[in-house]
């Protein structure tokens, strides 16, 4: 039978654990884990939280993550278990699609040196809708002006401050604005300019308008207090 997780026998603490929720992503893991492994190197943990995957996405990770392990489904409950297994006083979370800037490490000590208990970076959507990058540019400038992050920029922060704000409220959808509401009452986020390039397969699949109509819409409905669970529904 597969351990429910297993580590690597690495004894120095590292300055940065990158945890890595995923399910069924066995189709593009290795390539989304194959450019971190100089991260690797420079002594960033990398950590998978695997939701269940029946695709094999453990197993093509294995030999590209410090830790790999099963968590109860659900990104906010797989983030929540790769913080307690990861090492490093300093977490960051990176969704399955979504590439870091080859220098991520340094930019993220970078901003926590200057004062920043957590932050995230700017967005690059890949694909080919002429849009996307009009979409990015706009979620980063929301994001700036509001000081709520989404997933797909690559949040970080401190174990101290995920720690004291309880780390990431279990619920099936807004987990991302619902963290960022949460952090934003210990400090400003540091929103770094260097960019995250995150996937655009959702954004193919349902269509531009669509799926901007729909996130503003859960948006708005989650602000008027509506239960996550709901919005999941309309989500799905």
């Amino acid at each position: 039978m597969e351990p429910t997780h297993t580590v690597s026998a690495a004894t120095d603490r590292p300055i940065l654990s990158i945890v890595i929720p995923a399910l069924d992503e066995a189709a593009v893991i290795v390539d989304m884990l194959r450019p971190l492994q100089d991260l690797r190197l420079r002594g960033v943990e990398l950590v998978l939280a695997d939701g269940g995957s029946i695709d094999g996405t453990r197993a093509c990770a294995s030999r590209w993550v410090d830790a790999h392990f099963s968590a109860p489904r659900g990104r906010a409950s797989q983030m929540n278990a790769g913080a307690r297994l990861a090492r490093a006083e300093l977490l960051l979370f990176l969704h399955a699609d979504t590439m870091l800037p080859a220098a991520a490490d340094a930019h993220v000590l970078a901003a926590v040196a200057a004062g920043a208990c957590w932050g995230r970076f700017d967005v690059r959507i890949a694909g080919r809708p002429a849009m996307l990058p009009v979409v990015a540019a706009l979620m980063n400038l929301r994001s700036r002006l509001t000081g709520i992050a989404t997933g797909d920029q690559a949040i970080f922060v401190t174990r101290a401050a995920f720690e004291r704000i309880g780390g990431f409220p279990v619920q099936p959808l807004m987990e991302d604005i619902e963290i960022s509401r949460r952090l934003k009452l210990l400090g400003r986020p540091a929103c770094l300019r260097v960019k995250v390039t995150t996937s655009g397969r959702r954004w193919e699949r349902r269509g531009i308008w669509p799926t901007i109509v729909l996130m503003w819409w859960l948006r708005w409905r989650y602000w008027r207090g509506e239960r996550p669970e709901l919005l999941a529904k309309a989500y799905r």
